[in-house]
């Protein structure tokens, strides 16, 4: 700022030098008047002794007119051009008034109308940055003198994201909407910034920043960009394909980020595959299994209640004893046909398909205890692979642990 007020004192010297010139010009003046004072006094004495030798009949009436013609002409010989200079003079309280003044002035209109804060912003952004946080600490002055530019506030923004500071750009960006407005490139940054300040956490301020973005721009790029990455962590693959095939619809033929979001979506292409066959992996497992029947015996209906609870499992033929898998049902509803299979496991490191043998199990229990019942009904072993119906009947009186 040295430089800029060295610059202003000299234009206010330059502007009092204008003022100065004519009060100096001025002494010359008065000179000249007093040296036009002093003529008119000597051609007043020297009419008054032209009239004296008249009156002494020294000078008749032709000589006395003569020499008074002399007289004047010498006087006007003297005195010419002092009419314009006296026209021309100035007092000397107005310029010495105007030398004060005018730096004062300067320097309060200044104060009042002057952008010094543009000055200086300008000073601040006159040479490069040697490093992003330079950078940044130029755009928190420029929003700390301005906090009304939407545009340092952006950058600001932009900055922070660059330095993983989320959070932070998430406020900045937040300015700028209450700046400039809601446009939608500001609101898909401030998404941005609030998902990856929230930890990549979906929420519901984020979907309507991205809607109402999107709204107005359906080419939004930050918002499609920033909805495409949430999908794809939620592993929507469809959806994320979705967005950034619309991303990409609208990024310019050289734009370098055309390459990163293709390696994106052929990642999701990818994924999606992989999770459909974990799909029908899961899907066939769970309808692997064994198939079974439960009837019960005829003889035992009148010995039975409706409610009475049973239990179907099958167990290890040779191995643990528990069950492997397991079922509960009443006995209203036998006959019916139940299916074992992993997904029935009681425990997970102990799995039906893990046995190659495995015998089919079905008990009534009216206290509700799978261990313990009155009826009981037990088939042959069987491989666990099987696929085809195993019919088991209850008939017999439970005196068996499982």
């Amino acid at each position: 700022m040295i430089e800029f007020w060295l610059s202003a004192g000299l234009l206010c010297l330059v502007a009092v030098s204008f003022l100065l010139i004519p009060l100096l010009r001025g002494r010359k003046v008065q000179a000249e008047e007093d040296r036009t004072a002093l003529n008119v006094t000597l051609y007043q004495e020297r009419l008054r002794e032209l009239e004296q030798q008249h009156q002494a009949g020294t000078l008749d009436a032709a000589q006395l007119q003569a020499a008074r013609d002399e007289a004047a002409r010498e006087l006007l010989a003297d005195t010419e051009g002092s009419g314009v200079r006296q026209a021309r003079r100035l007092g000397r309280a107005v310029p010495l008034l105007a030398v004060v003044l005018v730096p004062v002035l300067a320097v309060l209109l200044y104060m009042q109308w002057g952008a010094i804060d543009r000055v200086e912003q300008a000073r601040a952004f006159a040479g490069e940055p040697h490093s992003i946080e330079e950078m940044t600490a130029r755009l928190e002055q420029a929003v700390q003198n301005n906090p009304d530019s939407a545009e340092g506030w952006y950058f600001l923004g932009r900055s922070y994201m660059a330095q993983q500071r989320a959070a932070d750009a998430a406020r900045a960006f937040g300015q700028a909407v209450k700046v400039a407005g809601r446009e939608p490139e500001l609101l898909g940054q401030w998404a941005q910034a609030l998902y990856f300040a929230g930890d990549k956490q979906w929420t519901a301020q984020l979907q309507a920043l991205t809607d109402e973005a999107l709204k107005a721009d359906p080419q939004e790029v930050t918002s499609l960009g920033l909805l495409g990455i949430a999908a794809y962590e939620e592993q929507r693959f469809a959806d994320a394909i979705g967005y950034w095939q619309r991303l990409v619809a609208v990024l310019p033929e050289g734009d370098p980020s055309r390459q990163a979001i293709a390696g994106g979506i052929e990642r999701a292409r990818q994924e999606m595959g992989s999770q459909a066959e974990d799909n029908a992996a899961a899907q066939s497992q769970a309808s692997a299994g064994l198939h079974v029947r439960v009837e019960l015996a005829p003889a035992l209906r009148d010995k039975v209640q409706p409610g009475d609870a049973v239990f179907v499992f099958a167990r290890a033929a040779s191995g643990p004893p528990m069950p492997l898998a397991a079922k509960r049902l009443t006995v209203a509803n036998l006959p019916a046909e139940v299916s074992l299979s992993d997904s029935d496991a009681m425990m997970p490191q102990l799995k039906l398909s893990a046995f190659e043998q495995v015998q089919l199990v079905a008990r009534i229990s009216r206290a509700g205890d799978a261990k313990n019942g009155e009826w009981i009904g037990q088939g042959q072993p069987v491989a666990s692979s099987t696929q085809d119906v195993q019919r088991l009947v209850i008939d017999s009186p439970d005196g068996t642990p499982p």
